[in-house]
């Protein structure tokens, strides 16, 4: 279930603006109909301000502002600091602060960044004084149904309070939708619905999954959208985001993509991507071939020199043939 979003090192902030449903890097809303609020996401006519370094925020900016593509997604959390520091200003000289719901919808395919985004959403409300601890505890489907009455909604209040003080993130969120009527899933949506109420503002639920899946799992309970006022799509990374997530992947390592091999990693992103249109996992999936290049760059370096040591160049390089997939 984890997700890691890689750094590019580029930096995309933009103005705020006032409502909440982001598509990330630049693609066009969903225009699905729900209740939650949707945010504008025209580019605005002036940046954002540099962050101090003692600004509560610097932290987290400095989290965001490298990472490959997720410009929309930016501009979201900040919106949310934004929104938290105005409310203490308010505050502070008598004006009602106002009480605000942080629950949020996730929707994306795998590896585009969902429980990346989460974690910093996490330390930031818990750096501006709403989450006590900021911490993330994922779960899924089997952490939350029991097998017998009355089990799951023990085994869900568990995790809720487990999560007090920071985020619930439960991700394919529309698998406890799936049953019907007597399945033991609708018991553990009942009892988290139940739990923001009964712990109103001690913890963020951030349900996520599939989009189509999570629209039709909103449909099921017409209570759901409205208890869920920030939806944000995560979009599939282009290819050539892939490929520099794959290349900062190395870097990261002090390893080197070949001209021929990145050619390689291109075409068969293209395939893979077009083949696999519901369940190609975008950086997960860059992340899992780079992974398996480094060790079968490992072998063919020990075949090559049985009995001296490669070049500092060549302990660096990943070929062609170090990128391998299995036939399908």
């Amino acid at each position: 279930m984890n997700e890691r979003v890689v750094s590019s090192g580029q930096s995309g902030a933009s103005r705020p603006s006032r409502q909440i449903n982001v598509v990330l890097r630049g693609q066009e809303p969903n225009a699905s109909a729900s209740s939650a609020q949707t945010l504008e996401t025209e580019p605005a006519a002036s940046a954002l301000k540099a962050i101090p370094a003692n600004d509560p925020y610097a932290e987290i900016q400095r989290e965001l502002d490298p990472m490959v593509g997720l410009e929309n997604v930016k501009l979201l959390v900040y919106e949310i600091f934004a929104l938290l520091q105005i409310s203490r200003m308010r505050s502070d000289v008598g004006l009602s602060g106002g009480s605000h719901v942080y629950h949020m919808i996730f929707k994306g395919n795998p590896g585009t960044g969902k429980t990346t985004i989460a974690r910093i959403i996490a330390k930031l409300m818990n750096k501006m004084g709403v989450l006590t601890k900021g911490h993330l505890i994922e779960v899924e489907r089997a952490d939350l149904v029991g097998e017998y009455i009355g089990h799951t909604a023990q085994k869900t209040r568990d995790l809720v309070r487990k999560a007090l003080g920071g985020v619930l993130f439960v991700d394919e969120a529309y698998s406890l939708a799936r049953g019907g009527e007597k399945d033991f899933g609708k018991e553990a949506i009942d009892t988290l619905v139940k739990a923001m109420e009964d712990h109103r503002n001690q913890f963020v639920l951030i349900l996520a999954g599939y989009p189509l899946e999570i629209e039709d799992f909103l449909m099921t309970n017409p209570g759901l959208p409205s208890r869920f006022p920030i939806q944000i799509d995560f979009p599939d990374y282009s290819i050539d985001q892939l490929i520099q997530i794959a290349e900062l992947m190395a870097a990261q390592r002090d390893y080197t993509l070949m001209p021929q091999s990145l050619f390689k990693l291109r075409q068969h992103l293209m395939q893979e991507k077009t083949a696999s249109l519901y369940s190609f996992s975008n950086a997960r999936y860059v992340r899992n071939s780079i992974e398996k290049a480094f060790r079968y760059q490992a072998v063919r370096l020990l075949n090559q020199y049985p009995s001296g040591s490669p070049s500092k160049m060549e302990l660096m390089a990943i070929r062609p043939e170090d990128l391998k997939w299995e036939q399908k």
